[in-house]
């Protein structure tokens, strides 16, 4: 990407060590990549004029988050995204999965709904549960619907996942009667 002009897409980039990121620094502030020695070539590559790099990186409460170093930050513009509306949400757990509209658009719902206000059981919401779900459906030929036993399962084991075993059954419980909304 350096060397002809790509972006580079660095997804998730706070999950490895600031050490590793080392790197980039030069990258991004001198316009150089230092590359190991060998075979007679430049150790030193100067990095194309159209090369953009686009990093993405989780919230700090997530596990497996590293700090990423100041003198990064420092060399990025960051964009703060929200959460996605619903018509988005559906429309990427199809697109991950496969599955019919009218499902997605129950399980993007159920989901939306047990999560509440963005957050549940100390877990910030994203798209990641309704796909599960979606590819579940999809991998054992199941539909979206209250009457079909194995959503219902699907929902209950991905929603309430959670780390409190002390919920005495609250949040499966709280799962069934959204897919009974939802998918009724």
């Amino acid at each position: 990407a350096c060397k002809q002009g790509f972006t580079l897409i660095y997804d998730e980039f706070t999950r490895s060590r600031p050490e590793a990121n080392n790197i980039l620094l030069s990258v991004l502030e001198e316009r150089t990549l230092d590359l190991p020695a060998g075979r007679g070539q430049d150790t030193l590559l100067k990095v194309h004029p159209q090369f953009t790099a686009l990093f993405t990186s989780n919230p700090t409460e997530y596990a497996g988050v590293h700090k990423a170093q100041d003198a990064l930050w420092d060399r990025m513009i960051t964009i703060k995204l929200g959460a996605f509306d619903q018509e988005t949400e559906v429309e990427i757990v199809r697109a991950k999965s496969g599955i019919a509209k009218d499902d997605a658009e129950r399980i993007v719902g159920l989901v939306r709904d047990f999560h509440g206000d963005g957050r549940s059981n100390g877990q910030v919401a994203s798209a990641r549960a309704g796909i599960m779900i979606a590819k579940i459906l999809v991998t054992y030929d199941a539909r979206a619907q209250a009457s079909d036993d194995n959503f219902v399962r699907t929902c209950v084991d991905v929603l309430d996942s959670s780390k409190d075993w002390q919920s005495n059954g609250a949040a499966a419980k709280k799962v069934k009667s959204l897919v009974k909304k939802w998918a009724s």
